[in-house]
């Protein structure tokens, strides 16, 4: 497991004008455009998603959304594009998107090394779609990217003083699968006391992180841990259709996904059992009654992939103007 490096930025000038920043940036932004490449040859639609809007997705781990007044009108920065991807589906059947989002991160998270208050998130979301299918997708489309990132920028790996033999089992795919009743099950068994109703917590994640050589998927998450868009599975009452992408080496999670629920009916029963307001979501709710496709779909935080990719000591790093919770910067 990594050891906790800086947990705060320099100046700005500091910091772009550092090589290390320079080689990080120049790995994201080739995973970026490996990430292109590889779904737009696929036959995805890049969409340009919404940074404003009356709600947003409300499933963050403990993170407060930011309000804006919009003539009159409480509207929210984006924490994710989940609900919009969701509505996307009505234009094409295989949408991503590459956008920020804000969430005001409890300040304790400051120190963890793995949180920014703005990040990036890529999204990818696909009509009539399985968890199987999109697990597969999200390990075929890491593998491409870290390939191509590796391939192409030798030296850019070398400034940062990363070894590329550490990506030898994922570029040979077969990600790993665990339930979470597993993962809960393995972090017992080392004493560490993780909730079976919960999802897994960061101190969980890094236990479980640290103790693989490749990537690996922990599925099938209980009711009530995640948001009311996730699909309930029909023949495991109380176990929802979805997973997270875990990174080897003590990085932890890269990215989350699921199958979506498109039934009126219970996405509002979801909601009133999580404790929101149909009334605040009136839009997206009068799509779903219409009609939108079944999906599912995923989104990769953007910095902790480059994060995990270049070896960084903080997620800051992987990003040119890092905000981090509680920390005033520009």
């Amino acid at each position: 497991m990594l050891e906790d490096g800086p947990t705060q930025p320099g100046d700005p000038r500091a910091h772009l004008s550092s090589p290390a920043t320079r080689s990080t940036l120049r790995i994201q932004n080739q995973l970026l455009a490996a990430a292109r490449e590889y779904l737009t040859s696929a036959g995805f639609t890049e969409m340009l998603p919404p940074v404003i809007g009356p709600v947003t997705d409300p499933g963050g781990r403990g993170s407060k959304q930011v309000d804006i007044d919009f003539y009159g009108h409480r509207y929210k920065l984006m924490t994710s594009a989940i609900l919009y991807k969701q509505a996307s589906l009505l234009a094409f059947d295989k949408i991503f998107c590459i956008a920020p989002n804000v969430r005001l991160e409890p300040l304790e998270t400051a120190n963890t090394s793995r949180h920014l208050a703005e990040f990036h998130q890529l999204d990818v979301e696909v009509a009539g779609a399985s968890r199987e299918q999109i697990t597969q997708l999200v390990e075929d489309l890491v593998v491409h990217m870290v390939r191509s990132a590796v391939e192409r920028l030798p030296g850019e790996f070398a400034e940062l003083g990363r070894d590329v033999d550490a990506f030898t089992e994922l570029v040979q795919g077969m990600f790993g699968r665990i339930t979470h009743a597993e993962a809960v099950a393995d972090l017992h068994a080392v004493g560490h006391e993780q909730s079976p109703d919960a999802e897994i917590d960061w101190a969980g994640e890094a236990l479980l992180s640290s103790k693989s050589a490749r990537p690996f998927f922990i599925t099938d998450y209980p009711k009530g841990s995640r948001g009311f868009y996730d699909r309930e599975s029909r023949t495991e009452p109380g176990v929802l259709r979805n997973f997270d992408l875990i990174a080897p080496e003590g990085f932890g999670e890269l990215c989350s996904g699921s199958e979506r629920t498109n039934d009126y009916a219970e996405i509002v029963t979801r909601m009133r059992e999580t404790g929101e307001n149909p009334q605040k979501y009136r839009w997206y709710l009068d799509l779903v009654r219409e009609g939108i496709p079944a999906s599912a779909g995923f989104g990769i935080g953007v910095e902790r992939l480059t994060r995990y990719v270049a070896g960084l000591d903080a997620v800051w790093q992987a990003n040119a103007f890092p905000k981090l919770p509680g920390v005033v910067s520009p």
